[in-house]
């Protein structure tokens, strides 16, 4: 089975793998984020690709990342968006290409977590289905007919963005009320914690459970991500929609989200599937291959060796 390189690139770390066209990860790691620095960071991927190049045959190379990205030419199309500031109105394929002398390929991050649950996760029997990931923000992919909606600029499945309340303007995104960093930060100024002190999503959820205002708390904030849900349901009528991101690891989430949206009206009208995303942090890369395998097809090394 061919074997490839896949990349995850987050602003604090990149993730890298050796990766089967099955979606089976053989070995990974990770190293810090070049943020500033493209030549540091191009030095550091290609590194990376030659370390892997000595030991595997490999027929390509998939990055996920994050921002608007076009999909065939791989650049980043803004001047803002992305946590990567050194790859911003840059093409990383282009960028590549010449120095390591095989195919690659760059995807949107939230698209790759929808890619990853098509080709061997909660919705390989699902053409028409959404990923929405929370975390810092929130993101996601919408796969429609057989591949990503991607819309005009590039932008689609920027669900953060999306106004969900009108009471309070500093929470009037889905980012700014719906996003884990904002229960988070909830919980700290309820608490009267410092910004900078460490708080699990386990910890809210755990005492939730017996302290009243912090289930008030968690309450509000699952609302709000329930309203962002029933929007894209009744939008774009999926037949599934699946929530990944870390928060996605609370076993009590689904349940509670689907109480939510029980209560919204119209909702039976609407009511589609809600689940999990069956992978976790490794979701880029595999959706990443995924992407890879859709632009060059499978079973054959696109490098042409064989």
């Amino acid at each position: 089975m061919n074997k490839y390189i896949a990349f995850d690139v987050g602003g604090t770390k990149v993730k890298h793998s050796i990766i089967y066209e099955d979606g089976t990860i053989l070995e990974k790691s990770h190293y810090s984020t070049a943020v500033t620095d493209l030549n540091r960071f191009l030095f550091d991927m290609v590194a990376t690709i030659e370390t892997y190049k000595s030991a595997h045959h490999v027929c390509g190379v998939a990055v996920s990342m994050a921002g608007p990205i076009n999909p065939k030419t791989g650049y980043l199309e803004s001047d803002s968006a992305g946590n990567v500031a050194c790859l911003r109105r840059k093409s990383l394929k282009l960028l590549l290409e010449d120095r390591i002398n095989l195919p690659i390929e760059v995807e949107n991050d939230g698209n790759c977590a929808a890619l990853a649950e098509k080709l061997n996760g909660n919705a390989t029997e699902c053409n028409h289905f959404i990923c929405v990931t929370i975390g810092t923000g929130i993101g996601g992919g919408i796969y429609v007919d057989g591949k990503i909606l991607h819309g005009n600029a590039f932008r689609g499945g920027e669900f953060g963005f999306m106004v969900t309340q009108k009471a309070a303007i500093e929470k009037e995104i889905w980012h700014h009320n719906g996003a884990t960093s904002i229960l988070v930060n909830d919980y700290k100024k309820l608490k009267g914690l410092g910004k900078d002190g460490i708080v699990e999503g386990q910890t809210i959820f755990d005492e939730a459970k017996d302290n009243e205002e912090v289930n008030q708390l968690l309450e509000n904030w699952i609302g709000y991500v329930s309203v962002g849900i029933y929007n894209l349901a009744v939008t774009l009528d999926p037949e599934k929609i699946l929530i990944g991101g870390g928060v996605s690891n609370q076993g009590e989430l689904v349940g509670s989200i689907k109480r939510k949206l029980e209560g919204l009206a119209y909702w039976q009208d609407f009511s589609v599937p809600i689940d999990i995303c069956k992978h976790k942090n490794d979701s880029g890369m595999i959706g990443a291959l995924y992407h890879f395998l859709t632009r060059h097809g499978s079973g054959i090394c696109s490098c042409g060796c064989f």
